[in-house]
């Protein structure tokens, strides 16, 4: 099935797939296209055996070149460079700090980095910093409540919004699948821009960790006006245009040490 195939249905499918910034669960497809979930089950099926979405557990994702992969896919891609990032991160942190930490590979070597601290609070909605920061250190952990999707183990939607609101933290330190000169830090996923603007608005500091391979890189949805972020910590300097950007911004940009 090509995209001269696709029934209107199908088409309409994709569409709020792509609005949503790539993924969706069954039941808000369901209530978007104000059609039943049997509906949207059949036609993310055809879809699925023609190769165009990926169906996950309640949901499905596109499954076009372009979007930022699953959680494991992301955790293999540079890891070394993310290490470093994350290493340079952690170093900056003292022991008693309260942060938020969102779903992003990134920080979740941020995770493992802050293994040796101790006192910290956090709040996040990912699975894999919650698991690693709980059990040690004398830590706070909070995670955010609501449905886990499947391919990064987020917690995302309207209880996770209403969770984001009880914090206000000393930091917060997000995870961006591009930067560009012209629109600043982007992401794939409307639902974790969504829930990153929540984290923002309550944190004293802001801080966006990427590595080097996010510079230039296009995403369809903005994170915030461009200016909120005081610090980007990355492994290599930015190309001259996005480090002139940068400074317009505000942003400091950090190159951590190898």
């Amino acid at each position: 099935m090509d995209a001269l195939h696709l029934n209107h249905r199908q088409q309409e499918i994709l569409d709020a797939l792509r609005r949503a910034g790539g993924s969706l669960r069954v039941h808000r497809l369901a209530a978007e296209l104000n059609v039943s979930e049997e509906t949207v089950r059949r036609n993310l099926k055809r879809l699925a055996d023609s190769g165009q979405v990926e169906k996950m557990h309640g949901g499905a994702r596109l499954a076009e070149a372009g979007d930022d992969g699953d959680f494991q896919h992301r955790l293999r891609r540079n890891p070394d460079a993310k290490q470093i990032v994350a290493r340079h991160v952690a170093a900056q942190l003292p022991d008693g700090a309260s942060l938020f930490l969102d779903v992003g590979s990134t920080t979740s070597y941020i995770a493992d980095a802050l293994r040796d601290h101790s006192d910290l609070l956090v709040v996040t909605n990912s699975v894999s910093v919650a698991y690693k920061l709980a059990t040690r250190g004398g830590n706070q952990v909070y995670m955010a409540g609501g449905a886990l999707r499947a391919h990064d183990g987020g917690a995302f939607g309207a209880e996770a919004l209403a969770f984001a609101d009880n914090f206000k933290t000393d930091l917060a330190v997000l995870s961006t699948a591009g930067i560009t000169a012209a629109d600043g830090f982007l992401l794939f996923d409307l639902e974790e821009a969504n829930f990153s603007r929540a984290i923002l608005k309550n944190a004293q500091r802001r801080w966006v960790a990427a590595d080097s391979t996010k510079f230039g890189r296009a995403a369809p949805i903005a994170l915030c006006d461009p200016s909120l972020i005081d610090v980007l910590m990355t492994d290599a300097a930015p190309p001259d245009p996005l480090a002139e950007a940068a400074a317009r911004w505000g942003v400091e940009v950090q190159v951590a040490r190898t």
